[in-house]
């Protein structure tokens, strides 16, 4: 482990020596973003295509959307702990069990995405009739047309999710993100056709759907076929596990999924909650929704770099590197964060005449939407970002505990209590989502400012 840091003439930390460059830096954090552009312009642009097929067909592909996106976030969290592995791998110049985790995190995802699959189909009617509650009869019969054929998918969008994951291991974000387009580009072509020429509804949204993450999944493992990467698939590929390797993959994946499966069901609740508020109150929440995912977008992509860079850092037992990264990480994502936000407070007028809302759904999202912004700036990044340093080094458990409690206690609790009991309505909810930040932020930051993270991985 290094201590000290060389200085140069100018007294300042000398870096010519460390694992990332400020071009090595851009070329993972530009594609990153425009990856995450891409993801969020092409479902708004999905969205809309549905909705010219109506009502009921956006409301099952709404329902059915909201279970699959909790199996999408486990997957991307086991991917989360491979690329972990694959890092720490390169760190410590041990590439060959990074190409050996690589291969055991698309053997497992492929694997468990299948089971995952059978089990989707095998409870179709328990998601149909009891979690979908009592629908209206032309919804439940788009939710079933919907859900059988999107249900096909969910082992290529595991497989596609571990492989962008084993590439933005090695610092390959370009490649990821070109695969990201060709995915979405298929799915938006797809629906154009289906949709708006052949008339199809919701079985015009669905097919492009299967046909896209087949496509990506596909591609995606043929490049990683590529001997010549520097974390690769192993041919021939071994169908057996690793116990060892697999453990650790699962150990940094499990706690990942954990936490971002109880992160998406707290938003159900929370949307249960904002139901009771009116019509008003509930088109503003979705809307602000929304503009919302603009308004964090640069720090969740950077969040993943921050992710990548640490790991490979972490695992060379160099925790200066870590923590220089993580700081001037940390301060691209401030400064991108002010800058997006302005952009779109400039532009929060004309998108709300967009959305055709009423005067008082207006109030409600000119309201929220500025004070989520005044939190995404300050707050933010020390509630999301820093995390992924402490991942990386595996010091996931503390981030999954804190994250679930901090959650239930004030992001759920205070949402009642701040929304329903003082009566501030959907504005409360938001408040509330914010202390949760807030909490997070300082118990994050105590645990960084310590040492006892760089001990999880035996440094």
């Amino acid at each position: 482990m290094n201590f000290f840091i060389s200085r140069n003439s100018t007294g300042r930390p000398d870096t010519s020596s460390y694992l990332f460059s400020n071009s090595d830096l851009k070329k993972l954090i530009i594609p990153l973003i425009i990856e995450q552009i891409l993801a969020i312009t092409v479902g708004v642009a999905d969205s809309m295509m549905v909705a010219s097929a109506g009502e009921a067909a956006v409301s099952a592909v709404s329902l059915v959307d909201t279970v699959f996106v909790l199996l999408i976030n486990l997957f991307a969290a086991l991917g989360t702990g491979g690329a972990v592995i694959c890092g720490q791998s390169i760190g410590k110049r041990h590439p060959e069990t990074a190409c050996r985790a690589a291969n055991q995190l698309i053997l497992f995802t492929g694997i468990f995405s299948v089971l995952i699959m059978g089990l989707a189909y095998c409870c179709r009617s328990f998601i149909l009739h009891v979690v979908f509650g009592n629908i209206a009869p032309d919804v439940m019969a788009n939710c079933n047309i919907y859900l059988l054929i999107v249900a096909a998918s969910i082992p290529f969008i595991a497989l596609y999710n571990a492989g962008a994951a084993i590439l933005r291991s090695m610092g390959d974000a370009k490649t990821a993100m070109y695969m990201s387009l060709v995915m979405n580009g298929i799915n938006l072509i797809g629906n154009a056709i289906l949709i708006y020429g052949l008339k199809m509804g919701v079985t015009g949204a669905a097919i492009p759907t299967l046909i896209s993450r087949t496509i990506a999944a596909i591609v995606i493992l043929y490049i990683l076929t590529d001997q010549k990467k520097s974390v690769h698939l192993v041919l021939p590929f071994s169908f057996r596990f690793d116990i060892p390797l697999l453990k650790k993959i699962l150990g940094i994946g499990i706690p990942n999924g954990l936490e971002n499966s109880m992160f998406q069901l707290g938003k159900i609740l929370v949307l249960s909650i904002a139901s009771g508020f009116g019509t008003a109150a509930i088109a503003a929440n979705a809307v602000c929704n929304n503009i919302a995912m603009f308004q964090v977008l640069p720090g969740s992509a950077i969040g993943f770099a921050l992710l990548t860079v640490t790991a490979q850092c972490a695992g060379a037992g160099d925790f200066t590197q870590v923590r220089y990264y993580t700081k001037k990480l940390l301060m691209i994502t401030y400064a991108a964060k002010v800058v997006i936000n302005i952009l779109v407070l400039a532009a929060l007028p004309l998108l709300i005449r967009m959305y055709n809302l009423s005067p008082e759904a207006s109030g409600y999202t000119h309201d929220i939407i500025w004070y989520h912004a005044a939190c995404v700036i300050t707050i933010w990044p020390l509630s999301f970002a820093l995390p992924n340093t402490l991942r990386a080094a595996a010091d996931v458990k503390y981030a999954m505990v804190l994250s679930i409690f901090s959650m239930w206690v004030f992001r759920i609790g205070f949402s009642w209590l701040l929304g329903v009991q003082c009566g501030w309505g959907i504005f409360g909810i938001w408040v509330a989502m914010t202390i949760d930040w807030l909490f997070r932020a300082i118990l994050f930051v105590r645990r960084y400012l310590g040492t006892k993270w760089q001990h999880a991985l035996g440094h």
